[in-house]
């Protein structure tokens, strides 16, 4: 029931350029306790993180980079509840978070949407009974529109301007109701979406089309924890799983030019995927066509057997944590 909020430094991350290295060892600056587990934490901004808590409690803490020290700035009791939230025990898990200054949205297994701003104690909007099953992931579509994924398969755009507490458009995965864990959408191309899920297949979707997934590829042999593309070279998407592995997806248009790997070290090449046509409008995550073009895949860590369970990527560093309780950082993404 103890745990804890860190700060890390990892070394000179500031300017490194694609291919030159982080410089130093990672060390803890600062860390502050926090109630319940740890579900999901973004930075609001340069100072502010926000933290959701399986106490269904959702916490801004400032770090003071001066004295390096840690403190809860706000926090919104009990956002998230199961029956009311006067209860002891009534707090429902804060599932996920997402943070577009000064909004943060979060989600939670109540299956409630809450929007709150970094200014204002109190909730600027609550949609109840967003959803009757367990929402576990949120992103922005565009400032005023935001994604959810829940356990039932199904996903929903959701329009923050309007005052209707129904989603703006339903997508699901056909068949089973395959729980989806994340989501994630491409930085670019607003349109493109992708998922993961219980079954480790990761879905792309178009949202301008249809209501099914433009393509479903398999992934892990066990859940998917994490989805994301790479916030400046999208063609490169990350996934990580239960089952201990972390996919490097590298769909750019120049692949056809690489040179081609035999399939060693964990590296595997999979034929679906693109075509080069017109390949400023089409994106190589919405064309399968296999007789054109291949993706990469890569396994990052090959011999890891415990769940990799969160990402994130930026530049050429990337870093994870996993059940062995630790957290890793690849500085080399592209090397």
């Amino acid at each position: 029931q103890d745990n804890r909020i860190s700060i890390w430094s990892a070394g000179d991350v500031g300017n490194v350029g694609l291919n030159s290295e982080c410089q130093g060892e990672p060390q803890l600056l600062c860390d502050i306790r926090h109630d319940g587990d740890v579900m999901d934490m973004q930075f609001l901004d340069q100072e502010r993180i926000v933290v959701a808590s399986s106490t269904g409690t959702v916490t801004v803490f400032r770090h003071h980079q001066t004295n390096q020290t840690l403190s809860a700035s706000l926090r919104w009791e009990k956002a998230h509840y199961h029956v009311d939230q006067d209860t002891s025990c009534g707090g429902a898990a804060c599932t996920g978070v997402i943070c577009n200054k000064p909004e943060i949205v979060t989600v939670g297994e109540d299956g409630r949407i809450n929007l709150f701003r970094a200014d204002q104690k109190d909730a600027v909007r609550t949609i109840e009974n967003a959803d009757s099953s367990t929402l576990h992931a949120v992103t922005f579509l565009r400032t005023t529109e935001i994604l959810t994924v829940n356990s039932i398969g199904q996903l929903k755009i959701w329009d923050l301007r309007q005052q209707r507490n129904e989603p703006s458009q339903i997508f699901s995965l056909t068949g089973d109701r395959v729980p989806l864990h994340c989501v994630d959408r491409h930085p670019n191309q607003q349109h493109i979406v992708a998922t993961g899920g219980q079954d480790g297949v990761l879905s792309i979707w178009d949202i301008r089309q249809g209501t099914m997934p433009v393509s479903l590829l398999n992934a892990h042999e066990a859940e998917m924890w994490e989805v994301h593309f790479h916030p400046s070279n999208p063609d490169h998407l990350f996934t990580c799983s239960e089952d201990g592995s972390l996919w490097h997806w590298d769909a750019s248009t120049n692949i056809s030019e690489k040179p081609s790997f035999l399939p060693q070290g964990g590296r595997s090449t999979t034929y679906f995927s693109h075509s080069t046509v017109n390949q400023s409008v089409v994106s190589a995550w919405l064309n399968n066509d296999p007789a054109k073009d291949h993706m990469e895949i890569t396994n990052l860590i090959p011999n890891q057997t415990l769940s990799v369970n969160s990402l994130d990527v930026l530049g050429p560093c990337l870093v994870y944590g996993t059940d062995a309780e630790a957290i890793y950082v690849n500085k080399k993404l592209f090397a």
